[in-house]
């Protein structure tokens, strides 16, 4: 199993077009900063068989920017294009919009993702002029096979009920807001990708410490960020994401983990966007560390 990373920023982006914080700022001076929406593409034991975890308003830069995501030799377009979404959110989703061009495009999310995605934004009837989107049920870790998909397993561990703004008045659900474990039953190998996490639960625990690989949310680097940078009135557990340090913090669960773990979906106010700052030599001491833009993962 190979993981192309594609992006590895929070809502808006590095840097986010209406802010001046030191992050913005920063990735503005020293362009190899800048951070694209947090997206995998996952790849199997063939090649040419791999889906998208998550679509985000960058896809086209995301897949363009990377030679083995084109359309192959002696293929003029890129035919199918598979998606398997960890939430609605309009940062993981917007993305479906701009790969009209493919000649369907096959969805795999929970069911209230699902309902969020064709009836408060209704994929299926904007998309339907131009492509043929077709939904896929993506079963639930424990709850039955896994979904087939590019030659890997794949399923969804419920993490919160989470919804997006657009559908905060939908009913609660555990599966607004998953993490995808990935096997690959080839090498018997598997990834599992979390990029927002508000509580941590013993059935993630399992799953951390079965797993080779764990991309896990990285949004905040301290409980009081938000607040004191100002984007937010709440913590950042409030706002749904566990922070990296301090109490309650991931970083300290996820050093005994025996799997690589990588934090993304960094936001623009977290001072691991700026490479020198000493948070990342504190993970480097825990065994832990960043996702880059376009690294590789291979499992």
């Amino acid at each position: 199993m190979l993981l192309r990373i594609l992006g590895t920023a929070a809502g808006g982006g590095l840097p986010q077009w209406n802010c001046a914080c030191p992050g913005c700022a920063g990735a503005r001076r020293h362009p190899s900063r800048r951070r694209l929406h947090d997206s995998l593409a996952v790849h199997g034991q063939d090649p040419g068989a791999w889906f998208l975890a998550n679509a985000t308003p960058d896809v086209a830069e995301q897949l363009e920017g990377r030679p083995a995501l084109r359309p192959g030799a002696g293929q003029e377009r890129t035919p199918v294009i598979r998606v398997v979404l960890t939430d609605a959110e309009l940062d993981h989703t917007l993305g479906l919009l701009r790969l009209r061009e493919a000649a369907r495009i096959d969805v795999w999310c929970t069911r209230p993702v699902r309902k969020a995605l064709t009836t408060r934004l209704p994929l299926t009837g904007i998309l339907s002029p131009y492509t043929t989107l077709t939904w896929h049920d993506l079963p639930l870790t424990g709850a039955g096979q896994p979904a087939e998909i590019a030659g890997l397993e794949v399923s969804a561990l419920p993490l919160s009920a989470k919804r997006p703004r657009y559908a905060a008045d939908e009913p609660a659900h555990p599966a607004w807001t998953t993490a995808l474990k990935v096997r690959d039953p080839g090498t018997d190998t598997s990834a599992l990708y979390a990029p927002a996490l508000a509580a941590w639960s013993d059935p993630l625990d399992a799953e951390i410490a079965g797993a080779d690989c764990v991309l896990l949310d990285g949004t905040f680097l301290d409980e009081d960020e938000p607040r004191r940078t100002g984007v937010s009135r709440r913590t950042a557990t409030g706002m749904g994401h566990l922070p990296v340090e301090g109490s309650g913090g991931t970083a300290e669960r996820l050093h005994r983990a025996g799997a690589q773990v990588l934090y993304t979906h960094l936001n623009n106010t977290n001072p691991l966007v700026d490479p020198g700052d000493p948070a990342h030599e504190r993970l480097a001491g825990l065994g832990l560390r960043v996702a880059e833009e376009k690294m590789v993962v291979h499992l």
